[in-house]
């Protein structure tokens, strides 16, 4: 299994915890205060990105492809449709499974997502956070809980089967009730798809500026545990498979793009700030619009940080990445994808962790336990 993922660097505005590299279009004061408007038209991006994608190896057929950003449907309908247009023409879609696109409700309208399954995307990350306003208004989102339950009936009008909704949980000042009504309110739209993730305060961010001058606090963490063992409670019940550390899943439903950098499989990222692991080497697009088109209209390289892994590294890192699934790593598997034992490559931290309960063998598969599962960066560590 190959992936293709396309970054797609413009959102409406910026949310106040995103460290993802996209850039505000909207020219309002919240827009302003946060980041300047990008100067550079999504036309010359997507004149760049039509440059890369026309030197994607000739041997390269993506089994998954992701658009993600920034927010791919913010781009203008004309846009969407020749973005479109372009990877029908420069990608070899032949043995495509699935095709993700990340969608904000507040930019979703009849003729783009009519738009969207006529190009053959056939599952929808739609990114609600929340269904309450006032904890939408603080994380900086553009659309009202109301628009976020439109959203989701407009695309199963179109006919989309494959939805995954995003929430947050852990925003500063949200109670427990509120937690239960965002929980209530995705099983009853049932999607088939869904990704609980702890809000984070990453460096740089103006959310982790509001907390290191005082204006918010973090939750406590005791408290955020709780809360992640309570979704846990509430959406198993609900005939959810709980296959990694944040998602979720009916039978047959979960995200296979994600599987494959979860079982450190093989992929290409197109866009600025896009990663890619082709062919044993590691590298990423550079970090900005400008640089990013500019290099790619004149000819030259994006590339930056080039890395290739030895193997005893990339064996590492397949075990870390593949233990955040719930299922874990079954040893015989690992041996033959990577060369090396589960036991040589996790060293005196594999053993640690065991002792303290963190990880156990079941049937020959390493995996986390259910107490080390709100705490597995903290596990991962010491594996690396």
């Amino acid at each position: 299994m190959y992936g293709l993922y396309i970054h797609i660097p413009f959102c409406v505005r910026k949310c106040v915890y995103c460290d993802f590299y996209s850039l505000p279009t909207e020219t309002g004061p919240v827009s302003q205060r946060l980041k300047t408007p990008t100067t550079i038209s999504q036309s010359k991006f997507l004149d760049a990105l039509e440059c890369e994608l026309s030197l994607l190896p000739i041997e390269f057929r993506p089994t998954t492809l992701f658009l993600g950003g920034g927010t791919p449907t913010e781009l203008s309908l004309n846009d969407f449709t020749r973005l479109m247009n372009m990877i029908h023409r420069h990608v070899d879609l032949s043995d495509l499974k699935e095709w993700t696109c990340e969608a904000n409700p507040g930019t979703l309208q009849p003729p783009l997502v009519h738009a969207m399954r006529n190009a053959g995307i056939n599952r929808v990350s739609l990114g609600v956070q929340s269904f309450q306003d006032h904890t939408l208004e603080q994380l900086g989102r553009i659309h009202s809980g109301e628009e976020a339950i439109r959203g989701y009936h407009i695309l199963r009008e179109y006919g989309f089967k494959n939805i995954n909704i995003d929430l947050i949980f852990g925003t500063p000042g949200t109670s427990h009730g509120d937690l239960e009504e965002d929980l209530s309110n995705l099983l009853s739209l049932r999607p088939e798809h869904a990704a609980v993730y702890c809000l984070m305060f990453e460096p740089g961010t103006p959310l982790t500026e509001l907390k290191e001058k005082g204006y918010i606090r973090k939750m406590d963490d005791l408290e955020e545990s709780a809360r992640y063992h309570f979704i846990r409670k509430t959406i198993i019940p609900a005939g959810y498979l709980h296959y990694e550390i944040s998602n979720f899943a009916h039978a047959g439903y979960a995200c296979q793009h994600n599987l494959l950098h979860w079982s450190g499989g093989e992929y290409i990222g197109c866009g600025p700030a896009a990663s890619s692991h082709w062919n044993g080497n590691r590298f990423r697009n550079v970090r900005d619009l400008t640089s990013y088109c500019d290099a790619l209209l004149s000819g030259k390289s994006t590339r930056s940080a080039p890395e290739y892994l030895p193997p005893a590294d990339k064996a590492r890192e397949v075990l870390v990445m593949s233990l955040r699934q719930l299922g874990g790593v079954d040893e015989t598997h690992f041996r033959r994808t990577t060369g090396f034992n589960i036991d040589s490559v996790g060293g005196k931290g594999l053993d640690q962790m065991l002792q303290l309960g963190m990880l156990e063998w079941r049937e020959k598969r390493l995996q986390l336990t259910e107490e080390a599962l709100f705490v597995s960066d903290a596990v991962f560590a010491e594996l690396v």
